[in-house]
């Protein structure tokens, strides 16, 4: 199990979580970002191959974060998704490979056709 962040800190107006270890790492980690890697079984599935690649959040922002216990925090996103419990071991991990996720991300959303952008309004 990891360590409890020592710090927390929201800056909505950049759409950032800045995440801070008792060991030094500190990780600055989008919105956007940590919506299209939510834990939830809504993106991760229920098992392997299930996972479910989220487009069109450019944009999305964190509206507020909920302590779940002493080993995860819940955050909720404008676009009101609300289902992902990030474990502090979770949180090291994405900022940790943030780098590779998020080309992979990008790459599968290429392969798609899919786009970071929401769809036009009508």
């Amino acid at each position: 199990m990891s360590a409890a962040p020592t710090e927390l800190r929201l800056r909505r107006a950049e759409k950032l979580l800045e995440v801070s270890f008792p060991d030094g790492a500190r990780f600055s980690l989008p919105a956007e970002y940590l919506r299209v890697e939510s834990p939830s079984a809504e993106v991760q599935g229920h098992g392997p191959g299930q996972r479910k690649w989220v487009a069109g959040r450019r944009h999305v922002g964190i509206i507020r974060l909920e302590p779940v216990g002493h080993y995860a925090v819940r955050l909720i996103f404008d676009d009101l998704h609300d289902s992902g419990i990030y474990s502090w071991a979770y949180l090291r991990q994405l900022g940790e490979e943030q780098a590779e996720r998020w080309a992979a991300y990008e790459a599968e959303l290429a392969a798609r056709g899919l786009s970071r952008d929401p769809p036009p309004r009508r």
